[in-house]
């Protein structure tokens, strides 16, 4: 494998202003600083994405027409004509290039939104991902021809309310978004109904569980990689946290802890350009020895091997 350069390794953060920034703004709708919706067919401007970065809210965007990958905490996905793909606050995410005999027939509607808003919405992504590392696993959905339908009605409602001088219009979206969620996670949620049946996984005690560790994980796990940490944030014991996360997701508390841990270490000694020395303190290792040894048990590699592949 050819070593990427340095600049070729930077990461970006974009937050929902300098996301809108990089389309025309003819067709950019926006709400404020807190959700836009755009329709977009192939632009240059897609050439940044093509560099890693991290967009701080929620993305959901629909396939029209066309295909390309896109990569996921380096994990790569086809998206395809007719799919839904959503994209979690934190991931790294990369457009990948894109055939020229695409260029013309690519065609999709994109709708960002701050993580804030989400809140204030009180959609819990989590929870409606229903098996909880759903969205992590698998994004991107094709979408059957009700399920078309009756999404590009909720989208095109959405452009006209946001295109309207309606009074409570923020109100009315708000619902609206919330409601085109739901929609949307309980077509993923049956999604992966119909491919995988695990037993274990029918516990809604155990599900609620999975996921409020999950997203613990995501919050606290450059600064703390110990299972009582979580457990003591859900007012569980350890031994219990550990044996239903592993009876729900058939993976044991560390092992979900390190995946994360190494998935940053991973972009960071990528694309960061931090050294080492940095990566060591960010991550909260006590010392170089210690986070050499965590690396290279989990990839086969030191730290210094993976950056120069």
């Amino acid at each position: 494998m050819a070593r990427t350069s340095s600049q070729d390794r930077t990461m970006y953060t974009l937050d929902l202003i300098r996301f809108q920034q990089l389309f025309p703004i003819s067709n950019c709708i926006s709400m404020g600083d807190d959700l836009c919706v755009v329709d977009l067919k192939y632009d240059p401007n897609l050439k940044f994405l093509g560099q890693p970065c991290k967009f701080d809210g929620f993305i959901a965007f629909f396939c029209i027409s066309g295909e390309f990958r896109i990569s996921i905490n380096m994990t790569e996905f086809n998206v395809v004509e007719n799919s839904l793909f959503i994209n979690l606050p934190g991931n790294i995410l990369r457009v990948l290039e894109i055939d020229d005999s695409q260029k013309e027939n690519l065609h999709f509607v994109v709708m960002a939104m701050t993580r804030s808003y989400m809140q204030s919405i009180r959609v819990d992504i989590n929870r409606l991902a229903g098996k909880g590392a759903m969205l992590f696993d698998n994004p991107c959905f094709i979408l059957g021809e009700e399920e078309r339908a009756v999404a590009k009605d909720y989208v095109m409602l959405a452009i006209k309310v946001l295109r309207s001088n309606l009074m409570h219009k923020r109100e009315c979206i708000s619902s609206l978004i919330s409601s085109i969620f739901y929609l949307a996670g309980g077509m993923m949620e049956q999604k992966v109904a119909d491919a995988f049946v695990h037993t274990d996984m029918k516990t809604g005690h155990g599900k609620d569980i999975f996921n409020r560790f999950l997203s613990l994980v995501v919050e606290y796990h450059t600064v703390e990689r110990n299972v009582s940490f979580y457990a003591d944030r859900l007012c569980l014991t350890p031994k219990y946290l550990s044996k239903l996360i592993k009876s729900v997701s058939g993976y044991s508390a560390p092992e979900w802890i390190d995946a994360y841990v190494i998935l940053e270490a991973k972009s960071m000694l990528m694309y960061s350009g931090c050294t080492v020395k940095q990566i060591v303190s960010d991550l909260n290792f006590p010392n170089p020895s210690a986070f050499n040894k965590f690396f290279k048990k989990k990839t086969g590699l030191t730290p210094v091997q993976y950056r120069k592949q």
